[in-house]
């Protein structure tokens, strides 16, 4: 039957293509049934998810009949996939989904009409309304445009009015669209929860920061539309960091560690302990001060915390807390010698700025453990991590390392070269921020 209503389809090149497309679906035609199988349904989700990671159709770069039966196939079962679909278990295949219902509902209406009403389960899908604007298959009310994510999403323990969240980009580069993802989902659960959201900038590596990206950064979070109670700095924090490392190597939870750096990686990855780590602490306090003086001696130490060597989240092995570093700081010059890591800071000023719920993209989820291990450390109070999945894009860097390199070398004209993922360089390209925004709410999960 779908074989037939992909011939007699007016929609081009709909089954009949290539020998070699052709048999591609053909096979996700007869793979199609599965879906209907109850104990191999949510198998058959996690394959067809996985396959979907980096594709936008089944088969080729156009709609098939293979991306209808497939559709048809979850939109016939109701409830089962619907429960799945409000989860977060298949992301890659919800956003599929959703962005078949949203941009083929003629197509949908032709075939669901056809193949899922003869199957006696399901309705066809309503068509959008001419100049209807959907967002993630869902049709807004009147008068009104997508500002979040189709189906809600939940952070666990939010209260009303209670929500206190940051977006925390460091001042090292112009905002891409990865960061994009970040600031509208924080804004999202503000908005949502009637709480409140902080800007604030991660400066805690003067090499890589300045002045100009303080203010590009600002500049492209209002070009999003992002609203905030306030700005803040990590460094505002530096004094309180530098009492509560201290505080650390006198109990006896951190220690200064002259080990070259190479030689510590790998005996973070072996699991073999540094030959500082049982100093005593009068040693540490000696070592300290000659990191905060940036004596030559100094110069050659960081401080690490004393976690687990054996633990196998590597994360966990001892990480450093502070590095050295001379160069000054491009807010407050050369006062410091000596600066936190993010994996230090971050959880320090969250738990300062009462913040209630702390937003990681799922890069950071090795160091998840860590976050919650020095916050007990510190014995500051808990802080709510929500994990949300990390945007990628195909053929495109998104690594402001990488970044960096082009503009540095002059391969490119600046942070706002069109060719660049960064906000201003997609404006430059002619794509209206509207449109931006809407597909990064559309990868929310």
């Amino acid at each position: 039957l779908l074989r037939y209503i992909g011939r007699a389809s007016g929609i081009p090149h709909f089954y009949d293509r290539g020998a070699f497309e052709s048999s591609q679906i053909d096979e996700w035609l007869d793979y199609a049934p599965i879906l209907s199988s109850g104990s191999e349904f949510e198998n058959a989700c996690k394959y067809i998810d996985s396959f979907l990671e980096k594709r936008t159709f089944l088969v080729g770069h156009s709609l098939s009949i293979a991306d209808i039966a497939i559709w048809s196939g979850l939109a016939g079962t109701g409830v089962r996939w619907e429960s799945l679909r409000k989860s977060k278990k298949f992301a890659n295949l919800v956003r599929w989904f959703n962005s078949i219902a949203a941009e083929y509902s003629d197509a949908l209406n032709e075939v669901t009409s056809t193949y899922i009403g003869k199957k006696g389960s399901g309705k066809p899908v309503v068509a959008k309304p001419k100049g209807a604007q959907v967002v993630n298959g869902a049709i807004p009310e009147k008068g009104k445009t997508g500002t979040g994510p189709s189906s809600e999403v939940d952070l666990p323990g939010a209260e009303i009015g209670k929500v206190r969240l940051r977006f925390a980009p460091e001042p090292s580069g112009f905002l891409h669209i990865g960061h994009s993802k970040a600031a509208l989902l924080n804004q999202y659960f503000a908005q949502r929860y009637q709480g409140q959201l902080i800007l604030r900038f991660d400066d805690t590596n003067p090499a890589k920061e300045s002045s100009e990206f303080v203010e590009n950064l600002m500049k492209d979070v209002e070009t999003l539309g992002v609203k905030y109670v306030a700005v803040t700095h990590t460094s505002d924090y530096f004094p309180q960091l530098m009492e509560m490392a201290e505080k650390l190597i006198r109990e006896g939870k951190a220690y200064v560690d002259d080990t070259p750096q190479e030689q510590m990686r790998k005996e973070r990855m072996d699991g073999i302990e540094s030959k500082c780590r049982n100093n005593s602490i009068e040693e540490n306090l000696k070592l300290w001060k000659e990191m905060i003086t940036g004596s030559e001696r100094g110069l050659k130490c960081c401080l690490r915390g004393k976690l687990d060597m054996q633990d196998p989240n590597k994360s966990l092995r001892d990480p450093v807390y502070y590095r050295s570093n001379p160069v000054p700081h491009h807010r407050i010059g050369a006062k410091y010698k000596i600066y936190p890591t993010y994996d230090f800071a971050c959880p320090f000023v969250d738990a300062l700025e009462g913040i209630t719920h702390a937003l990681r993209s799922s890069e950071y989820h090795d160091r998840n453990a860590q976050y919650e291990r020095i916050l007990q450390d510190m014995r500051l109070r808990k802080v709510n991590i929500y994990e949300f999945s990390r945007l990628n894009m195909v053929y495109t860097l998104l690594s402001k390392r990488n970044l960096r390199w082009f503009v540095e070398n002059g391969k490119v004209e600046g942070w706002d070269d069109p060719r660049f993922p960064t906000v201003q360089g997609i404006v430059r390209r002619g794509l209206k921020i509207e449109a931006l925004v809407q597909f990064i709410l559309e990868q929310v999960s």
